[in-house]
């Protein structure tokens, strides 16, 4: 990593958002959002709702920062931590940069040289996994399956001999589809769990 900028007190905060009710945000998301001098926001709406939760109205800009519009607002962002704001980056459910905006701003500040932080929060990867019943001692994910019948059914294929097991999302769209080529490729069950060494 690069030296940081000696002269900036801003950094970059990526927070973790829940997965489903709004009502489990945790207090440092809750007021990380009521401080922060800029956020990113991959949805400015919920983005909006969660603001009013935290009970403390901050003076920050919200701006969106979805997958379309994210390389371009970088080195806006940038600059704004450059300048010693904080700068929080927040998406829909789960982490940023986790198959969500977020990983071109980090890479931007790591490369100034400008901190980078996190607030730790939901996972679901972990969740999902832990809930399948499936060995979770070594895993890979998968990041979103292909959208294209034929670039999914090959993509499969070329898990199916993954030994470890796999994480992948799905649009709620697209679930059944998928799901039906998983049966076809992968199989209707899970191989049984390895024995213990």
């Amino acid at each position: 990593m690069r030296d940081r900028n000696p002269e900036s007190s801003g950094r970059l905060l990526l927070a973790a958002t829940p997965l489903g009710d709004p009502g489990t945000h945790p207090p440092r998301l809750l007021a990380a959002l009521g401080s922060a001098d800029v956020i990113a926001a991959e949805d400015t709406r919920g983005c909006a709702t969660w603001r009013a939760r935290s009970g403390s109205p901050s003076p920050a800009g919200v701006i969106s920062h979805y997958d379309a519009v994210e390389a371009a607002r970088a080195p806006v962002l940038v600059d704004a931590v450059r300048d010693g704001q904080t700068v929080l980056v927040v998406t829909d459910a789960g982490m940023p940069s986790v198959s969500d905006p977020g990983y071109r701003l980090v890479s931007a500040c790591v490369a100034a040289g400008l901190p980078v932080s996190c607030l730790p929060g939901p996972s679901a990867v972990t969740t999902a996994l832990v809930l399948s019943g499936l060995p979770c001692e070594r895993f890979c994910f998968e990041g979103f399956a292909p959208r294209r019948p034929g670039e999914r059914r090959r993509w499969l294929t070329a898990l199916a001999t993954e030994p470890r097991a796999a994480v992948f999302f799905e649009s709620p769209r697209r679930l059944a589809v998928t799901l039906a080529d998983a049966v076809e490729v992968l199989g209707p069950t899970a191989p049984p769990p390895s024995a213990a060494s």
